[in-house]
């Protein structure tokens, strides 16, 4: 079995296919070896039958037979042998033939018990024989016995056997010659998707495509080789993108945070001090965008954790007190804004922090873009999480990528922040079953529309389950 399994594909298909054609081969060879011979049998039988033995030939062979000679008896004609079965058991057969021992069927024949005997016995120099016995004129006396060698079904059969395993033999190898070219043309298919594999894997290029025709499984299979490589080239390119935005977005606060940690360096290495107010604002420059890398580094490690929702981690959340706690994170830092608020109750499925960190997100995004001493209008009703800000709004061009990764609209470039923010949004809802979009509000301004399937009431509580976090 494990030599067996060692064998390419297309030599096991090929081995396969010529065991099934020999054993079907075989079966049909033997039922008709089977049914050949019967039917000469029966045949053999009818022309046993059909021999008469004449009245007179009988009288002399019964004659020769109480004498205890044979000298004036013929020989039976043609190729059978005839004998006389006595009563007693005694056997009379013609000149020239070898005797063939009575049977107890032919004794009850002769006897009178029996009509007729059928049976194959063995002459007494060795030839298997069909003998056939009955009783002339049932006079129960004596029966007659006419027998006929059986070499001639067993030349036929000899011959019928050879030729039976001639075409056996003739077929079984073609059928292996057909299996094999059948396998390797099915297998055609297969060998291009392993050539495509091999080549893949030798020189990672993910643009090799595979030509799928036809319905067949060796099609999908082709087609879903073809959707994996696609796939895995999209996967690649927005990796090689992530990479190039983040560098290029980290770039620039590393840039500034090495001139200003260079200005303070040269300060102190010449003994030069810097005005008290330049000090400050170099301090409050480096504490900004200490700040804009560390949340950069966040945003860039939350893009980085696979789509699905982690395992373990959701839970029944109160997304009125998840925006509560949003908003008092984002107030600390939105002064002189009013927040308006209409939070009702409403639970969700989802994982808290991120949750958070997306709401914290979009209202930080109100917060940026609101004018001074303006107004952020939030509400929760029935799982819709509205904020409106009343900022410029964002022109409709732009509104299909504010949810890229690193996209920025190009009036907010000089505004802090890494264009990660509402790319994060979008997967966190996502990810909780939701749905976000950005449209223009009446009057000016822009409304964030978070919708989150759940219930306005907690879920019954499973006992034994631990109970929901607030």
């Amino acid at each position: 079995m494990r030599r067996f399994r060692a064998l390419p594909l297309r030599s096991r298909l090929a081995l396969l296919t010529a065991a099934a054609v020999a054993m079907v081969v075989a079966a049909v060879s033997v039922a008709c070896w089977f049914l050949v011979r019967a039917r000469l049998t029966d045949e053999f039988d009818a022309s046993l039958r059909n021999v008469a033995v004449d009245e007179e030939y009988e009288r002399l062979l019964v004659t020769a037979c109480v004498s205890g000679g044979q000298a004036q008896v013929p020989p039976a004609p043609g190729s059978y042998t005839v004998q006389i079965v006595m009563a007693g058991g005694a056997t009379c057969t013609a000149p020239g033939a070898s005797p063939i021992p009575a049977q107890p069927a032919d004794l009850a024949v002769a006897r009178g018990q029996r009509e007729e005997a059928l049976h194959t016995t063995r002459a007494r120099d060795g030839v298997e024989m069909r003998v056939r016995t009955y009783q002339p004129r049932n006079q129960g006396v004596f029966a007659v016995s006419v027998a006929r060698p059986l070499t001639e079904i067993e030349n036929s059969m000899s011959t019928l056997f050879w030729v039976l395993l001639l075409v056996s033999g003739l077929g079984v190898v073609g059928a292996g010659a057909a299996g094999l070219w059948v396998a390797r043309t099915g297998l055609k298919p297969v060998d291009r998707l392993t050539d495509a594999v091999e080549h893949v894997a030798h020189t990672e290029d993910l643009t090799v495509r595979i030509p799928a025709e036809g319905g067949d499984e060796i099609a999908r299979l082709s087609r879903s080789f073809n959707a994996m490589t696609a796939a895995l080239a999209s996967s690649r390119d927005r990796q090689a993108q992530l990479i190039a935005d983040a560098g290029h977005e980290l770039r620039t606060p590393l840039t500034s945070l090495r001139t200003n940690i260079e200005l303070l360096a040269r300060s102190e290495e010449t003994g030069r001090a810097i005005p008290a107010e330049d000090r400050r604002a170099l301090l409050a420059s480096l504490t900004a965008q200490m700040t804009e890398l560390a949340a950069l580094t966040g945003d860039l490690q939350e893009l980085s954790r696979p789509d699905g929702p982690a395992p373990g981690r959701t839970e029944v959340v109160p997304l009125h007190e998840v925006l509560g706690t949003a908003l008092a994170r984002v107030r600390l830092r939105a002064r002189g804004l009013v927040f308006t608020e209409d939070v009702r109750p409403w639970y969700v499925r989802a994982e808290r922090p991120a949750l958070e960190r997306a709401l914290v997100n979009v209202l930080d995004n109100a917060v940026k873009f609101s004018p001074p001493d303006g107004t952020v209008e939030v509400s929760l009703v029935d799982g819709v999480v509205t904020v409106r800000d009343h900022g410029p709004g964002i022109p409709p061009d732009e509104l299909p990528h504010v949810f890229e990764r690193f996209w920025r609209s190009p009036t907010a470039r000089s505004l802090p922040g890494s264009g990660l923010g509402l790319s994060i949004v979008a997967r966190t809802v996502g990810r909780a079953g939701g749905e976000v979009v950005l449209v223009p509000a009446g009057g000016g301004g822009t409304r964030a529309v978070i919708r989150l399937p759940g219930a306005p009431t907690p879920p019954p509580a499973v006992p034994g389950a631990p109970a929901p976090q607030p």
